[in-house]
């Protein structure tokens, strides 16, 4: 049996370093490639185009925006949804060539495989990852804010057993680039869900999102790099809440 024909889609702002990478990856699988580029000042758009891939240029206005007009972009029966700094591993293709012959699901969970600054991540609550990756293209639809969008089908969800690989933060540097956009979003995402600062659930979570990291999810066992996972991780909790403060300093004077 035929396996039917299947789109990737990515958006991307500033991925020239990785989206090639990203893109060969699902060569031989994927009939189209669908990339709506968030302005990047750098290479990305003209890699993409290089590859085969359709670029749509669109301002950044939130993840679930900009991934909903990626969907629609798409022509074919199935949907695949990488981030730039994402592959599919050799075995995963495989599996989704075969299972999409013949299924009654309507999307596909699939699971991760972590990498931070260089190495796998084997604990720190980023072994056990699943995403929603894989769906009908018609059933489905992205829901959420700013940041942390959803996918949601209509239908039956099945899993995958093969990883997509994600090689998240290649340095220090990296992540922190990305990580005030990111506690940017989230602190806007929290003011309009109508949340407000709170000192004590701050004081509170901090600590207990480091001590979760580390111990309960057995960061410790990732060396060094699952005591920074871990630090950053509630780091980040804290400039989230503090920005959250900041939007309520300026808008409820």
């Amino acid at each position: 049996m035929k396996t039917p024909r299947i789109s990737l889609f990515i958006i991307a702002h500033n991925e020239e370093s990785k989206i090639a990478k990203c893109i060969l990856s699902a060569k031989g699988l994927v009939h189209e490639v669908v990339v709506v580029n968030g302005q990047s000042k750098d290479k990305t758009a003209d890699i993409c185009r290089e590859l085969g891939a359709q670029v749509f240029d669109r301002p950044f206005d939130g993840f679930t925006n900009q991934k909903n007009f990626a969907l629609s972009k798409v022509t074919s029966p199935w949907a695949l949804n990488l981030d730039a700094d994402e592959t599919l591993s050799p075995e995963l293709k495989e599996e989704i060539a075969r299972v999409l012959q013949n299924t009654s699901c309507d999307g596909f969970e699939i699971p991760f495989c972590n990498y931070f600054l260089g190495k796998k991540m084997r604990f720190s609550g980023l072994n056990k990852e699943t995403h929603l990756r894989l769906v009908r293209t018609q059933n489905a639809k992205y829901t959420g804010g700013l940041v942390h969008e959803g996918l949601n089908v209509r239908g039956q969800i099945g899993r995958l057993k093969h990883p997509i690989n994600h090689f998240s933060y290649d340095t220090i540097e990296t992540y922190f680039r990305k990580f005030n956009k990111y506690t940017s979003l989230a602190a806007a995402q929290l003011y309009a869900n109508g949340r407000r600062f709170s000192l004590l659930f701050v004081l509170v979570t901090i600590p207990f999102e480091f001590v979760k990291r580390y111990l309960l999810k057995l960061g410790i066992l990732d060396g060094l790099r699952g005591l920074l996972w871990a630090s950053f991780s509630a780091f980040y909790v804290y400039v989230k809440y503090a920005k959250l403060w900041q939007l309520q300093e300026q808008n409820e004077k």
